[in-house]
């Protein structure tokens, strides 16, 4: 081993919707996570691998912290909680807002550990800098390793957390090889490739009740196309006929719109068969929730 190698793993922790997906993408530079703005976005732990010369760090990205109503949001949130467990950074992630008793609540949670937490404040440039400093302010008497201000969008300060959790890590070997970006096989990021774009095209009380499944991924022999088969379950027979939309409409709008991110994972062209089908109340069947590969051990 190196002994001027550095590596080691790094939690991402926050509730639903504060840039966690994002700022994983950003430091990987390739979309291994989905975003949208609805909450409850990632449902699994993601990990995306950053190597370099003289160092690896893994990112893991988790999903949001928040009240479990199905078994599906407990299982995400236990996914969560363990994440933070044996990990050599803590990134608490939370948006530019004071007296948020669940930030508050998770804060004092992770610092009863003795893993560093840094604090990082995303979306900076959704405020003006006077009510950033506040937001500071309130947080000083809380013992943070670090506290960093961002925004993980646009890359504002991108570069010096990254420098900053460096710092934080011990000598280490490389986990993965030099080339790996994430821990997820392709199929899996094909799915949530698919979902991705369902949240992004369908109606609010829906999204939450949908899984995609990749039953089929066959690269041609005589061209550079892969031929993908895949099915979105939904939990109600009225929320198929939404999900096909009228005459095919929106099936046709996620085919196509997830098409062309799928074809730049894979650097080749894309046929993509998308069917739905209904799998009632599958966010509180264990058996579904493992099925669609949403169970983890950790």
């Amino acid at each position: 081993m190196n002994k001027n190698f550095k590596s080691g793993f790094v939690a991402v922790i926050g509730r639903p919707n504060v840039g966690k997906s994002t700022l994983l993408n950003r430091f990987v530079g390739e979309k291994v996570a989905i975003v949208s703005n609805k909450p409850q976005t990632t449902r699994n732990k993601i990990q995306g691998i950053i190597t370099g010369d003289d160092h690896q760090i893994i990112f893991i990205d988790t999903p949001g912290i928040h009240q479990p109503k199905t078994r599906l949001a407990e299982n995400m949130v236990k996914t969560a909680e363990q994440a933070a467990r044996g990990v050599d950074v803590i990134l608490f992630m939370i948006e530019p807002k004071i007296n948020i008793k669940a930030d508050i609540e998770l804060a004092e949670k992770l610092l009863k550990g003795k893993t560093p937490v840094f604090l990082v404040i995303n979306k900076t440039d959704s405020v003006p800098k006077p009510e950033l400093l506040t937001v500071i302010a309130a947080y000083k008497d809380y013992k943070f390793a670090e506290i960093v201000p961002m925004s993980a969008l646009k890359g504002e300060n991108a570069d010096n957390l990254l420098e900053t959790v460096l710092k934080y890590l011990p000598e280490g070997p490389r986990y993965f090889p030099d080339d790996a970006y994430t821990d997820k096989p392709e199929k899996f990021i094909v799915a949530e490739l698919i979902r991705e774009k369902t949240l992004f095209l369908l109606q609010d009380e829906i999204p939450h009740g949908i899984a995609v499944e990749v039953m089929s991924m066959k690269e041609r022999k005589n061209r550079p196309l892969m031929d993908i088969e895949a099915t979105i379950y939904c939990e109600k027979e009225s929320h198929k006929g939404i999900v096909i939309g009228k005459h095919g409409s929106i099936l046709k709008q996620i085919g196509t719109k997830a098409r062309h991110d799928v074809a730049r994972l894979l650097d080749c062209e894309v046929n993509l068969q998308l069917w739905v089908k209904v799998k009632e109340n599958w966010r509180d069947s264990d058996f579904y929730i493992r099925n669609f590969g949403l169970k983890q051990e950790i």
